[in-house]
């Protein structure tokens, strides 16, 4: 899961539908595997929407529609609302998502996929919905997001909008460190900070 963001040009999926929960990206029943194995997660993101009650691909879902591509998540408004459980974070990476832009998150879900170097990217109501009727339109439409200016573009369009970040996330990301990560880096410095004290 840890890759280094800078650009990233790509076609999307788009799930134009509101409010949708963790329990919606990653049923409960999951909640209980002893893996973090990202193939498992990633197979069973959005497992009740992709699949039927028999266990065939339900084919009118958007990530069974070949047509569909890409490593950016194109969502409704109100994305990851729910429990505070950080297996959707997990299905979203592990399915290869590496980006999620919405007009709102979840505050839980968004540091969730943060910390699981998932970039999520709140734009304007107005914006979400010239990205939908893009793809629409154009399957093969491309999205560009710059994480170093903080700016996301609808290729075909050209229209921009700047997106917020943490700045400590931002660097994490640039840098593909977790948390622990960046304390070992700087494992030195916090070092020199605690012997001034004693």
């Amino acid at each position: 899961m840890k890759q280094k963001f800078d650009i990233i040009t790509s076609t999307c999926v788009p799930l134009p539908l509101e409010n949708v929960d963790t329990d919606q990206i990653i049923p409960a029943r999951f909640l209980k595997a002893t893996t973090k194995e990202e193939r498992f997660f990633g197979d069973n993101l959005f497992r009740d929407w992709r699949y039927n009650s028999d266990g065939t691909l339900n084919k009118d879902f958007v990530l069974n529609n070949p047509k569909y591509k890409g490593c950016i998540l194109v969502a409704g408004k109100n994305f990851g609302s729910g429990s505070s459980r950080e297996h959707a974070a997990w299905a979203i990476a592990g399915y290869g998502f590496r980006v999620v832009i919405s007009s709102f998150f979840a505050d839980i879900h968004k540091n969730n996929e943060l910390n699981n170097f998932v970039l999520p990217v709140q734009v304007s109501e107005e914006f979400l919905s010239e990205l939908f009727s893009t793809i629409q339109n154009n399957p093969d439409a491309q999205v560009e997001v710059d994480l170093p200016n903080q700016t996301v573009t609808n290729k075909v369009t050209g229209r921009s909008e700047h997106f917020d970040i943490n700045g400590y996330k931002k660097h994490c990301l640039m840098n593909g460190l977790d948390d622990i990560d960046f304390l070992v880096a700087n494992k030195d410095k916090i070092e020199v900070w605690e012997n001034q004290r004693v």
